[in-house]
């Protein structure tokens, strides 16, 4: 259908309005970039802008020889990759019941669930029920008391309700079991939801750093978040104690801090384009009925 002038002028205002948010959104992360592929001097007498000045990997080669920022990544993998497991698997377990119609009792358990997001103990005693069950220090406590996000859980449960019947009675009729019927028909139906949510928790689970702080004792058991914190906060020539004192010299602190940040975002940024065809189709079908 052919667009009337008034409206190419208004998605031709609507793009430019949307491309200069996202150029807006983007530009501290270009001279984040910038900073950390650029020379001391450049850094230090303020030249640096949007282009690295002084092109050089110097930045990245320091932090990742003279830090612990290779095991804290990894670190970060594990939490990532078994949290985000554990995360789906009790969240599916927790939405494929409640949206069956014919569990009895689906709507107390439904409003019991409701509840735990409206209201919370709070840190302190979540602190002490963490403490109590002999989970500090270990990284089951960043899993457990985050097993299931209730929104999550919801949405989920939201576009297992709006599949067609007709399929699940078909595949009982063919003999097939509960446990079957999830994994072979209901699953690869839902792979559009399942792949946003995977997202929003593998996002929260590498971005963790509260609970980090609070449960993880251990050095080398803290993630990206909390060393690139440290880093930040403390004197990074303390960071860089695998570093010749004459190499330390070569590099500015903000430089340092902008190459850990930047190796930190970097996982998500190349994970999301994979799952952003997912994204918005998952989250608006999940999250309407009908």
């Amino acid at each position: 259908m052919k667009q009337s002038s008034g409206e190419r002028i208004f998605y031709s205002v609507n793009y430019a309005v949307m491309g200069l948010i996202g150029f807006i959104c983007v530009l501290p992360l270009i001279y984040l970039l910038a900073v950390s592929l650029s020379s001391e001097q450049a850094v230090v007498s303020g030249k640096v802008g949007l282009w690295p000045v002084g092109f050089n990997f110097d930045n990245y080669r320091l932090v990742i020889e003279g830090s612990n920022i290779g095991k804290a990544f990894w670190n970060s993998v594990v939490i990532t990759i078994f949290g985000t497991c554990l995360n789906m698997g009790f969240t599916i377990l927790a939405a494929y019941p409640l949206a069956k119609k014919a569990f009895k009792g689906r709507r107390f358990y439904t409003m019991l669930i409701l509840f735990t997001m409206l209201f919370n103990a709070g840190l302190i005693p979540n602190y002490l029920l963490v403490k109590n069950l002999g989970l500090v220090d270990t990284y089951w406590a960043l899993w457990l008391p985050s097993l299931i996000s209730v929104y999550n859980m919801l949405v989920l449960k939201t576009f297992f309700e709006t599949l067609p019947e007709e399929i699940e009675e078909a595949a009982r009729i063919d003999g097939s079991s509960e446990g079957r019927l999830l994994l072979q028909i209901i699953l690869p139906l839902s792979m559009p939801v399942l792949a946003a949510l995977t997202l929003f928790y593998a996002v929260g689970h590498w971005n963790s750093f509260l609970n980090v702080l609070l449960y993880i004792n251990s050095s080398d058991k803290k993630n990206m978040a909390v060393m690139v914190q440290e880093m930040i906060t403390n004197s990074f020539s303390r960071q860089m104690d695998q570093v010749q004192p004459d190499q330390v010299q070569m590099v500015t602190p903000e430089a340092i801090r902008a190459s850990s940040i930047f190796i930190m975002i970097v996982p998500m940024l190349i994970l999301y384009p994979f799952l952003q065809k997912y994204f918005v189709k998952g989250i608006m079908v999940g999250s309407i009925k009908g």
